[in-house]
Protein backbone atom coordinates (compact mmCIF):
# COMPACT_ATOMS: atom_id res chain seq x y z
CA UNK A 1 0.00 0.00 0.00
CA UNK A 2 1.48 3.61 -0.63
CA UNK A 3 2.02 6.01 1.87
CA UNK A 4 0.32 8.86 2.34
CA UNK A 5 3.71 10.80 1.18
CA UNK A 6 3.73 8.54 -2.16
CA UNK A 7 -0.05 9.54 -2.76
CA UNK A 8 0.35 13.31 -2.55
CA UNK A 9 3.61 13.08 -5.05
CA UNK A 10 1.59 11.00 -7.66
CA UNK A 11 -1.09 13.51 -7.44
CA UNK A 12 1.77 16.28 -8.31
CA UNK A 13 1.82 17.93 -4.92
CA UNK A 14 4.82 18.45 -2.88
CA UNK A 15 4.51 17.18 0.84
CA UNK A 16 5.62 20.07 3.36
CA UNK A 17 5.63 21.00 6.78
CA UNK A 18 5.13 24.40 8.12
CA UNK A 19 5.63 24.96 11.53
CA UNK A 20 3.48 28.14 13.78
CA UNK A 21 5.78 29.57 16.99
CA UNK A 22 3.88 30.39 19.48
CA UNK A 23 5.81 33.32 21.93
CA UNK A 24 4.58 33.02 25.02
CA UNK A 25 4.18 34.10 28.28
CA UNK A 26 1.99 33.85 31.06
CA UNK A 27 -0.72 32.09 28.67
CA UNK A 28 -1.96 29.05 29.12
CA UNK A 29 -5.44 28.30 28.33
CA UNK A 30 -5.58 29.52 25.13
CA UNK A 31 -2.20 27.93 23.67
CA UNK A 32 -3.24 24.53 25.46
CA UNK A 33 -6.95 25.07 23.74
CA UNK A 34 -5.37 26.37 20.25
CA UNK A 35 -2.45 23.04 20.10
CA UNK A 36 -5.65 20.50 20.78
CA UNK A 37 -7.65 22.00 18.41
CA UNK A 38 -5.05 22.34 15.65
CA UNK A 39 -3.98 18.68 15.81
CA UNK A 40 -7.85 17.61 15.75
CA UNK A 41 -8.24 19.09 12.44
CA UNK A 42 -4.93 17.08 11.37
CA UNK A 43 -5.11 19.47 8.03
CA UNK A 44 -3.23 19.00 4.54
CA UNK A 45 -3.89 21.57 2.67
CA UNK A 46 -2.77 21.73 -1.25
CA UNK A 47 -1.62 25.23 -2.31
CA UNK A 48 0.39 26.23 -5.10
CA UNK A 49 1.79 22.81 -5.59
CA UNK A 50 2.07 21.54 -2.38
CA UNK A 51 0.30 19.67 0.53
CA UNK A 52 0.70 21.48 3.43
CA UNK A 53 0.59 20.26 7.05
CA UNK A 54 1.35 22.10 9.85
CA UNK A 55 2.94 21.85 13.47
CA UNK A 56 2.54 23.94 16.43
CA UNK A 57 5.38 24.64 18.64
CA UNK A 58 6.46 27.16 21.80
CA UNK A 59 9.15 29.13 20.87
CA UNK A 60 11.56 29.00 23.46
CA UNK A 61 14.44 31.41 24.78
CA UNK A 62 17.62 30.82 24.30
CA UNK A 63 20.50 32.67 23.19
CA UNK A 64 20.96 33.01 19.11
CA UNK A 65 23.12 34.03 16.50
CA UNK A 66 21.39 37.13 14.40
CA UNK A 67 22.18 34.84 11.25
CA UNK A 68 20.84 32.08 12.09
CA UNK A 69 17.86 30.80 10.07
CA UNK A 70 14.23 31.15 11.35
CA UNK A 71 12.70 27.57 11.69
CA UNK A 72 8.88 28.58 11.74
CA UNK A 73 6.49 30.02 9.17
CA UNK A 74 4.71 32.59 11.21
CA UNK A 75 4.72 33.56 15.11
CA UNK A 76 1.66 34.34 17.15
CA UNK A 77 3.55 37.06 19.70
CA UNK A 78 2.61 37.96 23.26
CA UNK A 79 6.22 38.99 24.44
CA UNK A 80 7.60 41.97 22.38
CA UNK A 81 5.57 44.75 24.38
CA UNK A 82 7.51 43.74 27.50
CA UNK A 83 10.60 41.36 26.62
CA UNK A 84 13.09 42.75 24.73
CA UNK A 85 15.14 39.72 24.16
CA UNK A 86 12.15 37.78 22.07
CA UNK A 87 11.46 41.17 20.34
CA UNK A 88 15.03 41.29 18.92
CA UNK A 89 14.67 37.83 17.92
CA UNK A 90 11.28 38.01 15.91
CA UNK A 91 12.43 41.55 14.48
CA UNK A 92 15.86 40.11 12.50
CA UNK A 93 13.77 36.51 11.99
CA UNK A 94 11.43 39.63 10.14
CA UNK A 95 14.39 41.26 8.56
CA UNK A 96 16.39 38.09 7.09
CA UNK A 97 13.81 35.57 6.95
CA UNK A 98 10.27 36.93 6.20
CA UNK A 99 9.04 35.51 9.00
CA UNK A 100 5.26 36.79 9.85
CA UNK A 101 4.92 37.65 13.03
CA UNK A 102 1.18 38.84 14.55
CA UNK A 103 2.09 41.63 15.59
CA UNK A 104 4.03 43.87 14.38
CA UNK A 105 6.78 44.35 16.54
CA UNK A 106 8.09 48.01 15.47
CA UNK A 107 4.56 49.20 15.83
CA UNK A 108 4.08 47.49 18.91
CA UNK A 109 7.29 48.97 19.99
CA UNK A 110 6.77 52.81 18.89
CA UNK A 111 3.15 52.79 18.84
CA UNK A 112 1.83 53.77 22.54
CA UNK A 113 -1.24 55.69 23.25
CA UNK A 114 0.03 58.62 22.42
CA UNK A 115 0.71 58.58 19.14
CA UNK A 116 -2.68 56.35 18.48
CA UNK A 117 -4.28 59.37 20.01
CA UNK A 118 -2.79 61.92 17.35
CA UNK A 119 -3.10 59.88 14.52
CA UNK A 120 -6.67 58.89 14.84
CA UNK A 121 -7.39 62.49 15.39
CA UNK A 122 -5.60 63.04 12.04
CA UNK A 123 -8.06 60.87 10.28
CA UNK A 124 -11.17 62.91 11.60
CA UNK A 125 -12.66 60.06 14.51
CA UNK A 126 -14.15 61.47 17.26
CA UNK A 127 -11.24 61.11 19.81
CA UNK A 128 -11.96 63.36 22.71
CA UNK A 129 -9.81 66.74 24.24
CA UNK A 130 -6.47 65.32 25.13
CA UNK A 131 -3.50 67.04 26.17
CA UNK A 132 -0.11 65.52 28.21
CA UNK A 133 1.22 67.13 30.51
CA UNK A 134 4.74 66.90 32.11
CA UNK A 135 5.24 64.75 35.44
CA UNK A 136 5.10 65.25 38.28
CA UNK A 137 8.73 64.15 39.32
CA UNK A 138 11.75 63.29 38.02
CA UNK A 139 14.18 59.88 37.46
CA UNK A 140 17.72 61.76 38.60
CA UNK A 141 19.66 61.00 35.41
CA UNK A 142 22.71 62.62 33.61
CA UNK A 143 21.91 66.41 32.56
CA UNK A 144 18.38 66.41 33.45
CA UNK A 145 18.79 69.35 36.28
CA UNK A 146 20.00 71.98 33.40
CA UNK A 147 17.55 70.59 31.01
CA UNK A 148 14.29 71.24 33.34
CA UNK A 149 16.34 75.07 34.17
CA UNK A 150 17.00 75.77 31.23
CA UNK A 151 13.57 74.61 29.01
CA UNK A 152 10.82 73.54 31.92
CA UNK A 153 8.17 76.35 32.16
CA UNK A 154 5.69 76.50 35.39
CA UNK A 155 2.24 75.44 34.39
CA UNK A 156 -0.96 75.96 36.30
CA UNK A 157 -2.13 72.62 36.11
CA UNK A 158 -5.79 73.64 37.32
CA UNK A 159 -5.72 76.02 34.45
CA UNK A 160 -5.12 73.21 31.68
CA UNK A 161 -7.68 70.98 34.23
CA UNK A 162 -10.61 73.66 32.59
CA UNK A 163 -9.30 73.56 29.50
CA UNK A 164 -9.62 69.90 28.48
CA UNK A 165 -12.65 70.36 30.60
CA UNK A 166 -14.66 68.07 33.69
CA UNK A 167 -14.99 65.29 34.21
CA UNK A 168 -11.93 64.35 32.84
CA UNK A 169 -9.38 61.27 32.76
CA UNK A 170 -6.04 61.36 33.86
CA UNK A 171 -3.53 57.99 32.85
CA UNK A 172 -0.58 57.14 31.50
CA UNK A 173 0.25 58.33 27.99
CA UNK A 174 1.38 54.77 27.51
CA UNK A 175 -0.45 52.70 29.97
CA UNK A 176 -2.32 49.52 29.88
CA UNK A 177 -4.71 47.31 32.40
CA UNK A 178 -5.76 50.00 33.62
CA UNK A 179 -2.83 51.55 35.88
CA UNK A 180 -2.97 54.69 36.50
CA UNK A 181 -6.40 55.48 35.63
CA UNK A 182 -7.99 58.06 37.55
CA UNK A 183 -11.89 59.71 36.96
CA UNK A 184 -11.47 63.24 38.00
CA UNK A 185 -14.12 65.67 38.32
CA UNK A 186 -12.51 68.85 39.81
CA UNK A 187 -9.50 70.34 39.81
CA UNK A 188 -9.24 69.40 43.58
CA UNK A 189 -8.98 65.86 42.78
CA UNK A 190 -6.67 66.61 39.69
CA UNK A 191 -4.28 68.23 42.35
CA UNK A 192 -4.33 65.35 44.02
CA UNK A 193 -3.83 62.56 41.26
CA UNK A 194 -1.03 64.50 39.86
CA UNK A 195 0.85 64.82 43.05
CA UNK A 196 0.12 60.74 43.64
CA UNK A 197 1.60 60.23 39.91
CA UNK A 198 4.94 60.20 40.29
CA UNK A 199 7.02 60.20 37.39
CA UNK A 200 4.45 58.78 34.81
CA UNK A 201 4.13 61.02 31.94
CA UNK A 202 0.05 61.37 31.97
CA UNK A 203 -2.42 62.51 29.52
CA UNK A 204 -5.10 64.36 30.67
CA UNK A 205 -8.38 63.82 28.05
CA UNK A 206 -11.76 64.96 28.52
CA UNK A 207 -14.15 62.37 29.51
CA UNK A 208 -17.28 60.82 27.49
CA UNK A 209 -19.85 61.71 30.45
CA UNK A 210 -22.56 60.88 30.25
CA UNK A 211 -22.09 57.76 27.75
CA UNK A 212 -24.73 55.18 26.79
CA UNK A 213 -22.79 52.55 26.07
CA UNK A 214 -19.40 50.67 26.66
CA UNK A 215 -17.86 48.45 23.75
CA UNK A 216 -14.86 46.39 23.17
CA UNK A 217 -14.44 45.57 19.40
CA UNK A 218 -11.88 42.63 19.30
CA UNK A 219 -9.80 42.64 15.80
CA UNK A 220 -8.27 39.86 14.50
CA UNK A 221 -7.19 39.83 11.10
CA UNK A 222 -9.96 40.59 8.94
CA UNK A 223 -12.15 39.29 11.76
CA UNK A 224 -14.17 41.89 14.59
CA UNK A 225 -15.78 40.44 17.65
CA UNK A 226 -18.17 42.83 19.57
CA UNK A 227 -18.78 43.23 23.20
CA UNK A 228 -20.88 44.84 25.26
CA UNK A 229 -18.35 46.03 28.25
CA UNK A 230 -18.73 46.93 31.81
CA UNK A 231 -15.81 48.87 32.92
CA UNK A 232 -16.91 48.63 36.98
CA UNK A 233 -17.77 45.03 37.02
CA UNK A 234 -14.90 42.26 38.70
CA UNK A 235 -12.31 41.31 35.91
CA UNK A 236 -14.79 37.99 35.06
CA UNK A 237 -17.58 39.79 34.67
CA UNK A 238 -16.43 43.05 32.59
CA UNK A 239 -16.86 41.35 28.62
CA UNK A 240 -20.73 40.98 28.85
CA UNK A 241 -22.93 38.46 28.00
CA UNK A 242 -25.63 40.59 26.54
CA UNK A 243 -26.84 39.80 23.00
CA UNK A 244 -28.32 42.04 20.49
CA UNK A 245 -27.33 45.67 22.09
CA UNK A 246 -26.05 46.66 18.81
CA UNK A 247 -27.51 47.86 15.82
CA UNK A 248 -26.68 47.40 12.31
CA UNK A 249 -25.08 50.92 11.57
CA UNK A 250 -23.31 50.89 15.06
CA UNK A 251 -21.90 47.12 14.63
CA UNK A 252 -20.30 48.51 11.51
CA UNK A 253 -18.95 51.74 12.56
CA UNK A 254 -17.26 49.87 15.48
CA UNK A 255 -15.83 46.71 13.07
CA UNK A 256 -14.71 49.66 10.33
CA UNK A 257 -12.69 51.66 12.81
CA UNK A 258 -11.38 48.85 14.69
CA UNK A 259 -10.04 47.46 11.14
CA UNK A 260 -9.14 50.93 10.16
CA UNK A 261 -6.94 51.50 13.46
CA UNK A 262 -5.30 48.40 13.40
CA UNK A 263 -4.69 47.97 9.83
CA UNK A 264 -2.97 51.44 9.96
CA UNK A 265 -0.80 50.70 12.91
CA UNK A 266 -0.20 47.26 11.50
CA UNK A 267 -1.93 45.07 13.79
CA UNK A 268 -3.31 41.97 13.30
CA UNK A 269 -4.29 41.51 16.92
CA UNK A 270 -5.68 44.28 18.77
CA UNK A 271 -8.64 45.47 20.96
CA UNK A 272 -10.91 48.95 20.29
CA UNK A 273 -12.85 50.70 23.32
CA UNK A 274 -15.24 53.14 22.39
CA UNK A 275 -17.88 54.75 24.27
CA UNK A 276 -21.34 56.25 22.73
CA UNK A 277 -22.70 59.82 23.78
CA UNK A 278 -25.31 61.16 21.72
CA UNK A 279 -24.89 58.75 18.67
CA UNK A 280 -21.01 59.05 18.22
CA UNK A 281 -18.82 56.54 19.05
CA UNK A 282 -15.83 57.62 20.58
CA UNK A 283 -12.86 55.53 20.74
CA UNK A 284 -10.68 56.28 23.99
CA UNK A 285 -8.50 53.27 24.43
CA UNK A 286 -6.99 51.84 21.32
CA UNK A 287 -3.16 50.75 21.68
CA UNK A 288 -3.78 47.25 22.98
CA UNK A 289 -2.08 44.73 20.72
CA UNK A 290 -1.54 42.14 23.25
CA UNK A 291 -5.23 42.26 24.30
CA UNK A 292 -7.77 39.56 26.92
CA UNK A 293 -6.99 36.32 25.78
CA UNK A 294 -7.43 33.95 28.62
CA UNK A 295 -10.80 32.57 29.30
CA UNK A 296 -10.70 34.01 33.02
CA UNK A 297 -11.61 37.27 30.88
CA UNK A 298 -13.21 36.24 27.95
CA UNK A 299 -15.37 33.29 29.18
CA UNK A 300 -18.22 33.25 27.15
CA UNK A 301 -16.20 34.89 24.06
CA UNK A 302 -13.12 32.67 24.60
CA UNK A 303 -14.15 30.11 21.96
CA UNK A 304 -14.45 32.77 19.46
CA UNK A 305 -10.00 34.40 20.16
CA UNK A 306 -8.88 31.04 19.73
CA UNK A 307 -11.24 29.66 16.73
CA UNK A 308 -9.76 33.44 15.22
CA UNK A 309 -6.57 32.83 15.65
CA UNK A 310 -6.41 29.55 14.30
CA UNK A 311 -7.84 30.59 11.10
CA UNK A 312 -6.02 33.59 10.63
CA UNK A 313 -2.28 31.59 11.49
CA UNK A 314 -3.39 28.92 9.32
CA UNK A 315 -4.14 31.27 6.74
CA UNK A 316 -1.04 33.12 6.99
CA UNK A 317 1.59 30.25 7.69
CA UNK A 318 -0.26 28.08 4.23
CA UNK A 319 -0.50 30.75 2.17
CA UNK A 320 3.04 32.47 3.08
CA UNK A 321 1.51 35.66 3.43
CA UNK A 322 3.93 38.48 3.09
CA UNK A 323 4.56 40.56 6.17
CA UNK A 324 4.57 44.23 5.58
CA UNK A 325 6.94 45.80 8.18
CA UNK A 326 6.22 49.66 7.15
CA UNK A 327 2.89 51.55 7.12
CA UNK A 328 2.03 53.41 4.45
CA UNK A 329 -0.26 56.34 6.25
CA UNK A 330 -0.10 58.53 2.46
CA UNK A 331 -2.97 56.66 1.09
CA UNK A 332 -4.86 57.39 4.91
CA UNK A 333 -4.50 61.15 5.10
CA UNK A 334 -5.61 61.53 1.19
CA UNK A 335 -9.04 60.19 2.26
CA UNK A 336 -8.71 62.33 5.32
CA UNK A 337 -7.89 65.85 3.42
CA UNK A 338 -10.50 65.09 0.99
CA UNK A 339 -13.15 68.14 1.35
CA UNK A 340 -15.55 66.32 -0.40
CA UNK A 341 -16.55 63.14 1.84
CA UNK A 342 -18.20 63.34 4.73
CA UNK A 343 -16.32 61.84 8.19
CA UNK A 344 -18.56 58.63 7.79
CA UNK A 345 -17.76 58.24 4.00
CA UNK A 346 -14.32 58.63 5.06
CA UNK A 347 -14.31 55.93 7.85
CA UNK A 348 -15.99 53.49 4.92
CA UNK A 349 -13.16 54.75 2.88
CA UNK A 350 -10.55 54.10 5.66
CA UNK A 351 -12.30 50.70 5.86
CA UNK A 352 -11.45 49.44 2.44
CA UNK A 353 -8.10 50.31 3.24
CA UNK A 354 -7.77 47.95 5.80
CA UNK A 355 -9.73 45.77 4.02
CA UNK A 356 -7.47 45.44 1.36
CA UNK A 357 -4.54 45.35 3.35
CA UNK A 358 -5.98 42.29 5.56
CA UNK A 359 -6.92 40.40 2.16
CA UNK A 360 -10.63 39.95 3.61
CA UNK A 361 -11.64 38.44 0.02
CA UNK A 362 -9.09 36.00 0.10
CA UNK A 363 -8.95 35.11 3.54
CA UNK A 364 -12.57 34.54 3.19
CA UNK A 365 -12.44 32.17 0.60
CA UNK A 366 -9.62 30.12 1.86
CA UNK A 367 -11.53 29.75 5.29
CA UNK A 368 -14.50 28.06 3.13
CA UNK A 369 -12.49 26.16 0.97
CA UNK A 370 -10.11 24.74 3.99
CA UNK A 371 -11.12 24.95 7.20
CA UNK A 372 -15.08 24.40 6.97
CA UNK A 373 -14.96 21.91 9.38
CA UNK A 374 -13.30 23.92 12.00
CA UNK A 375 -16.04 25.32 13.63
CA UNK A 376 -17.56 21.91 14.38
CA UNK A 377 -14.11 20.38 15.37
CA UNK A 378 -13.79 23.22 17.80
CA UNK A 379 -17.62 23.06 19.10
CA UNK A 380 -16.74 19.40 19.99
CA UNK A 381 -13.53 20.58 21.56
CA UNK A 382 -15.09 23.10 23.72
CA UNK A 383 -17.39 20.42 25.22
CA UNK A 384 -14.76 18.43 26.09
CA UNK A 385 -12.68 17.38 30.10
CA UNK A 386 -9.39 18.56 28.29
CA UNK A 387 -11.20 21.71 27.08
CA UNK A 388 -12.43 22.31 31.14
CA UNK A 389 -8.64 21.23 32.39
CA UNK A 390 -7.22 24.03 30.27
CA UNK A 391 -9.66 26.26 32.40
CA UNK A 392 -9.07 25.26 35.37
CA UNK A 393 -5.09 25.05 34.96
CA UNK A 394 -5.56 28.63 33.81
CA UNK A 395 -7.70 29.93 36.79
CA UNK A 396 -5.46 27.85 39.35
CA UNK A 397 -2.29 30.35 38.19
CA UNK A 398 -4.87 33.33 39.03
CA UNK A 399 -7.34 32.32 41.67
CA UNK A 400 -6.73 31.17 46.02
CA UNK A 401 -7.18 27.87 46.28
CA UNK A 402 -10.42 27.78 48.00
CA UNK A 403 -11.72 29.37 44.28
CA UNK A 404 -10.39 27.04 42.26
CA UNK A 405 -13.08 24.92 41.48
CA UNK A 406 -16.03 27.92 41.48
CA UNK A 407 -14.84 29.91 38.95
CA UNK A 408 -13.83 26.67 37.03
CA UNK A 409 -17.78 25.64 37.14
CA UNK A 410 -18.21 29.54 36.28
CA UNK A 411 -16.38 29.65 32.75
CA UNK A 412 -17.45 26.00 31.75
CA UNK A 413 -20.78 27.13 32.27
CA UNK A 414 -20.38 30.34 30.17
CA UNK A 415 -18.11 28.30 27.24
CA UNK A 416 -21.50 25.93 27.37
CA UNK A 417 -24.13 28.65 27.06
CA UNK A 418 -21.75 29.85 23.85
CA UNK A 419 -21.68 26.25 22.44
CA UNK A 420 -25.56 26.39 23.31
CA UNK A 421 -25.47 29.67 20.86
CA UNK A 422 -23.53 28.42 18.09
CA UNK A 423 -24.64 25.13 17.12
CA UNK A 424 -22.87 23.80 14.41
CA UNK A 425 -25.69 22.62 12.00
CA UNK A 426 -24.28 19.58 11.54
CA UNK A 427 -24.07 19.28 15.03
CA UNK A 428 -27.98 20.16 15.78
Amino acid sequence: MESHAEAVEGAGLKPVTRRIGLSLGADICWPLCYEQIMAQLDLAIPWGGEEVRLEVERVPITPFALDAPCPYAMVLDRLTHWYMVRREWIKKSIIMDGLYVLNNPWAVQSMEKHTTYAAMMRLGLPIPKTWMIPPKSYEQVPDLRVTLHRYAKLFDLAEVGEEVGYPLVMKPYDGGGWRGVSFIRDRAALKQRYDESGTQVMHLQQAVHPYDRFVRCIGLGPQTHLVNYNPDAPLHDRYTLEQGFASEEDAAVMRETTLTINAFFGWDFNSCEALRKDGVWHPIDFANPCPDSQVTSLHYHFPWLVIANLRWSIFCAVTRRAMKPNQDWAPYFAIADDASLSQREKLKAYAALAEAHFDSAAFEAFCAAHLPHLERVAWEFFGTEAAKDAFRQKVAALYPAHEVEPFTELFWRRVQAWRADNTPQEAA
